[in-house]
């Protein structure tokens, strides 16, 4: 029996409309330049949905119209069954052998590939099309020859895809030039013509991702939709992705968006560490696709609660965390980065919302709540690192938008007001205040006025306001926050007290000393402070409120400073004392412990009183060492502790 040449096996798929001729097509040219012998077998890898069938379908097509095979076998490698059939008839088509020999059959074919026996030294194209498992080739890869060529195309990029005689080509998304230029393409080729920024926008909304792209335009086409209806329809979180395919797919499509990497996850979390990286794609889900810090999704809040809010999950070991990550990236549903921790693993946001779009209401609330613990937990109290801070905060903002059901958890709370602290701290003062005026709009519709959250954050704003030079404003701030604060904690809480004295540090700072002086007074003498270690408004951090402030102590010096400064003049610096405060000490001591000798300076220092008051402040007393004699004058020590009675004659 005659073998009929060429021989063909399997069926390439048709070309795409307005196919794309993209970079990575130049990297599959045959015969490759150079020589390169590792060229031979070329496997394409990338996420689901960019392309890779096409750019191999493509490359089938040219060589086979230039004549360079006799042989060209397509695969759709989905499993080892499927790779051994499609060898199986190859070996019956050229070697005449039986079918029923099965895996004798396909390796018969592939000892053929490498000898290329005579009559005919045939060239070949062998292409193992979305190949789901590395394994399934164990054994069945085809040879290196220089007869032939091997394209794979794979969700996976395993290290055991590449080698001495393999060699991997990453596909990526469209470029943002080519987004815009096949959606122009599209849409021109049935007459339509769309603005070019209107386009370019649509393209970014889809994330540059071919196949949503193919699906939009021919969704456009069918309902006579703009594109700019269409963007909003895609930002209403009310439909699904599935809303927006079109009823019969382009391009000989099996499956929408949605559904382009469901299989890919189900293979994620059945690999070994089992069950992990459904959680960890979930958790993805709900923060910034274009950075997530390692440490957020491999910390303990991450995965204290159970996906589906029913129970408390099993602790998961962070080593296992780090494995789940590494298992997503193989199948190219993440970018796992190691060499940027701050912004380790990317994600496409279309996978983010068809994964969201699998949760219910319930889950997505409980992983925002797990992010923001999250966030919380791995944040530094001080922030060394301005590259790590932008990343919190940039997942801080995106887990707003992604979570909102979870605005009412205290963790979301904490996490949006450390954030709005964190751009002050980095420099972003004025920006700082922008955030919160807008966070306490949105605590105050999700919580209500009252809210202790709402405070602290009024309270930060106060804060910051004084910060960044506007002192007016931050005394109007605490004025009005002050009587709400009495009225929700008590005039003793901790908070209350630190609000007080905020608004009377900022009324100093204005001039108005004598009414922060007296507003101390008031608050300060008979009354029994809580200790600075008391609990404070649930933000996250104890000394939230009260670090923002002054201290009690600071405030009176810097009162007192200014009244001084009024009655004796300011400070006169270039000696070893300054004529302010040798006033002072000559005020405040009496008169005995005003020495003028060395040995008795020396003994005063030890037995006299220096007052921290100013030219209107007394001393009442000195330690208790009886009456003292000197220059003729007697003083009778009569109190155990001195104390300076500020503003008293």
């Amino acid at each position: 029996m005659q073998t009929q040449w060429p021989v063909r096996v399997g069926v390439v798929p048709r070309a795409a409309d307005c196919f794309q001729n993209r970079a990575q097509a130049a990297e599959l040219e045959w015969p490759p330049t150079g020589g390169d012998t590792q060229a031979r077998c070329q496997v394409l890898t990338g996420m689901g949905g960019v392309g890779k069938t096409q750019l191999a379908a493509w490359q089938a097509r040219q060589m086979l119209a230039a004549g360079d095979v006799e042989v060209r076998v397509w695969v759709t490698a989905v499993s080892r069954q499927a790779v051994i059939d499609a060898y199986v008839r190859a070996a019956a088509m050229i070697l005449h052998a039986d079918p029923e020999d099965g895996e004798t059959a396909a390796h018969r074919f592939l000892e053929w590939l490498e000898t290329v026996a005579v009559p005919r030294p045939a060239r070949w194209l062998v292409v193992l099309d979305d190949l789901s498992d590395p394994a399934d080739l164990t054994g069945l890869w085809p040879p290196d020859s220089p007869h032939g060529r091997t394209l794979v195309t794979t969700r996976a990029r395993d290290a055991a895809l590449t080698g001495r005689e393999r060699r991997l080509v990453p596909v990526g998304l469209f470029t943002a030039a080519e987004a815009t230029g096949y959606l122009a393409a599209s849409l021109a080729h049935h007459g339509r013509t769309e603005p070019e920024g209107e386009l370019a926008a649509l393209a970014e909304e889809l994330g540059c991702l071919p196949l949503a792209l193919s699906q939009a335009a021919a969704y456009l086409i069918d309902a006579g939709m703009s594109s700019t209806e269409y963007r909003g329809r895609l930002r209403d979180r009310a439909r699904s992705m599935a809303d927006h395919q079109p009823a019969t797919l382009p391009d000989d499509q099996t499956h929408g968006v949605a559904a382009a990497w469901s299989l890919s996850l189900d293979r994620a979390d059945a690999l070994p560490p089992a069950g992990v990286a459904r959680r960890l794609i979930q958790l993805s889900a709900m923060l910034d696709s274009n950075g997530i810090p390692q440490a957020v999704l491999t910390s303990d809040p991450a995965f204290l609660a159970d996906p589906a809010g029913t129970r408390q999950a099993a602790p998961v070991p962070a080593e296992d965390a780090e494995a789940a990550l590494r298992v997503l990236h193989r199948l190219n549903l993440v970018d796992h980065t190691l060499e940027t921790p701050h912004t380790a693993v990317r994600v496409h946001q279309l996978i983010q919302r068809a994964v969201r779009e699998t949760l219910t209401r319930r889950q997505r609330e409980d992983l925002a709540q797990a992010c923001a613990d999250a966030l919380l937990a791995v944040w530094p109290d001080i922030e060394r690192d301005t590259a790590y801070a932008q990343a919190l905060r940039a997942n801080t903002i995106v887990l707003t938008v992604g979570g909102r059901e979870g605005l009412d958890h205290l963790g979301t709370q904490q996490v949006l007001i450390r954030s709005g602290r964190s751009l002050a701290e980095s420099g972003q003062v004025t920006a700082s205040c922008e955030y919160f005026q807008q966070l306490i709009i949105s605590l105050t519709a999700a919580l209500g006025p009252g809210h202790p959250q709402v405070l602290t954050a009024r309270f930060s704003l106060g804060h910051w306001t004084g910060r960044a030079g506007d002192i007016a404003g931050a005394v109007s701030e605490f004025a009005v926050l002050l009587p709400d604060m009495i009225h929700v904690l008590g005039p003793q809480h901790p908070d209350t007290l630190a609000a007080r004295a905020n608004l009377e540090y900022w009324r100093s700072r204005t001039g108005g000393v004598e009414e922060a002086v007296a507003a101390f007074q008031d608050r300060s003498v008979g009354t029994n402070r809580p200790p600075r270690s008391s609990s404070s408004l649930p933000c996250g951090r104890r000394s939230s409120l009260t670090s923002h402030g002054p201290t009690s102590s600071q405030l009176s010096s810097a009162a007192s400073s200014r009244a001084r400064e009024r009655t004796a003049g300011p400070r006169v610096t270039g000696g070893r004392r300054s004529r302010r405060r040798c006033a002072v000490r000559r005020r405040c001591r009496p008169a005995w412990s005003r020495p003028r000798s060395g040995r008795s300076r020396r003994a005063g220092r030890r037995r006299g009183i220096r007052c921290p008051g100013g030219p209107g402040a007394r001393a009442t007393g000195t330690r208790e060492r009886g009456p003292q004699v000197q220059g003729g004058r007697a003083a009778e020590c009569r109190t155990r502790r001195s104390a300076c009675a500020v503003g008293r004659p």
